[in-house]
């Protein structure tokens, strides 16, 4: 049934107290330190292993040309959000992990899967203005692939297996948590904005196009939250952006590039609106054919 709260809205149900936000926010920031620092114990590790050269071992450690382990590390270390995440939101607000997936308190896993399907058909909307366009996508599509050998399956197999979990990751603690904790006590929309401009900038270096993309997708996901009620949405789209994007930068050579895009070009900008406002329409018709709740009773009560 609807209820009184929407998504964003769900902590003002549990206990309050302006240090159990902070302390939450500090325990996922001090989970991505940690990653980084794993990820630099694995690349002097790995590089001790296998006699990297000093040269060799800084590609590691920065990811500029990163083999299947530092990938692995690097896609499983995002992926530990999800479980910090839910610790997190239950122990310090009252808030189980099925409430912050959804306001139907679970994954509504039908509607994830066929969101996933209509993220294939934005990317298709996407190539195809990129394909009229000066610069972007068309490039990147037309380059000469990698040779085949045993690294770059290893490298499609991980991106395939993990970047759910990464991507997850992301979401369950910009759409997902930090959500709440500004729905918690904000206006709707700067519980959306604030959320957006976090995923942005933690992302490190960028030029501005590349950033402004990053900006848009968060503002896309953070409002399908608001009106499918849920962060599925959000997390189909990120997951469908990421597997082409590692794939295509695995096969074409250049994965320590796509991890770290401080370039970028305008011109790749007007794809990527196509491909938001295609997805989002979609989206929220499908949300809406489904009968999707976009507002709920207080958690722990029956929806």
């Amino acid at each position: 049934m609807q209820g009184d709260l929407a998504y964003h809205q769900l902590q003002r149900s549990g206990p309050r107290g302006w240090w159990r936000p902070l302390l939450g926010t500090l325990a996922l920031v001090a989970t991505m330190v940690g990653g980084g620092l794993v990820l630099l114990v694995a690349a002097l590790l790995q590089g001790a292993f296998t006699g990297a050269s000093a040269d060799e071992l800084t590609d590691l450690a920065t990811l500029s040309d990163p083999g299947p382990v530092m990938f692995a590390a690097l896609l499983l270390s995002l992926g530990l959000l999800v479980p910090v995440a839910f610790v997190v939101s239950w122990s310090l607000h009252g808030i189980t992990p099925g409430w912050l997936t959804s306001v139907a308190g679970r994954v509504r896993w039908r509607y994830l899967f066929d969101c996933l399907g209509l993220a294939v058909v934005a990317l298709i909307a996407m190539i195809a203005v990129s394909a009229v366009l000066p610069t972007g996508t068309r490039e990147e599509i037309t380059a000469q692939p990698h040779p085949f050998d045993a690294r770059l399956a290893y490298l499609l197999l991980l991106a395939l297996l993990l970047t759910p979990l990464q991507a997850a990751g992301e979401e369950y603690v910009f759409r997902g948590y930090l959500m709440q904790v500004f729905g918690g006590f904000l206006p709707t929309a700067l519980a959306v904005l604030v959320p957006a401009i976090l995923f942005a900038v933690a992302h490190g270096a960028q030029s501005l196009p590349v950033f402004i993309d990053r900006l848009a997708f968060g503002l896309v996901a953070g409002v399908l939250v608001l009106l499918t009620g849920g962060l599925e949405a959000g997390l189909a789209m990120h997951i469908v952006n990421n597997w082409v994007a590692f794939g295509l930068a695995v096969v074409l050579g250049n994965l320590g590039d796509s991890l770290h895009p401080s370039g970028g070009t305008w011109w790749s900008l007007p794809g990527t609106v196509v491909q938001s406002l295609t997805y989002f329409a979609l989206a929220v018709w499908l949300a809406r054919k489904q009968g999707l709740a976009t507002r709920t009773a207080l958690p722990g009560q029956s929806v």
